[in-house]
């Protein structure tokens, strides 16, 4: 499954556990708080003023492995 900037984090996390280290990395420190479990991906790299492409290339290439 390829990831997209509409997955949720709490959806990510659940389901690919292994993302948490690529989004700690992206200074995403806040995956298990209340809000994650329903914003998207797209919408917490804008919270986070990070580039949602290249979060996304960074998930898809560690969950391709």
């Amino acid at each position: 499954m390829k990831i997209t900037k509409e997955i949720t984090i709490g959806e990510l996390v659940r389901n690919y556990p292994e993302a948490i280290d690529i989004l700690m990395d992206f200074g995403m420190g806040c995956i298990g708080c209340p809000a994650s479990q329903a914003e998207s991906i797209q919408d917490a790299a804008l919270v986070h003023g990070l580039n949602v492409n290249d979060l996304l290339n960074a998930l898809n290439e560690k969950l391709e492995k």
